[in-house]
């Protein structure tokens, strides 16, 4: 049997924070509520979080900063 080592680094909340929001991340989850094998309630979700910045950078239109002047 072969024993894998790795390593492991501690990651601060703002690291996390700023990758969520450089790269974007999807979270998605059903969640069924049923009585007697019945199903009663549905509730689908879909969350993107993201910065304005990387959806525009994505989607491909300019992003335009307040700190940039007009053209």
């Amino acid at each position: 049997m072969e024993y894998v080592t790795t390593k492991s680094k501690d990651v601060t909340l703002l690291e996390v924070l700023d990758r969520v929001l450089d790269k974007g991340v999807v979270i998605s989850g059903d969640l069924v509520i049923s009585l007697a094998e019945i199903d009663l309630i549905y509730v689908g979700l879909k969350v993107l979080v993201s910065s304005v910045e990387t959806m525009e950078r994505l989607r491909g239109a300019p992003f335009a900063s307040p700190m940039q002047e007009p053209k």
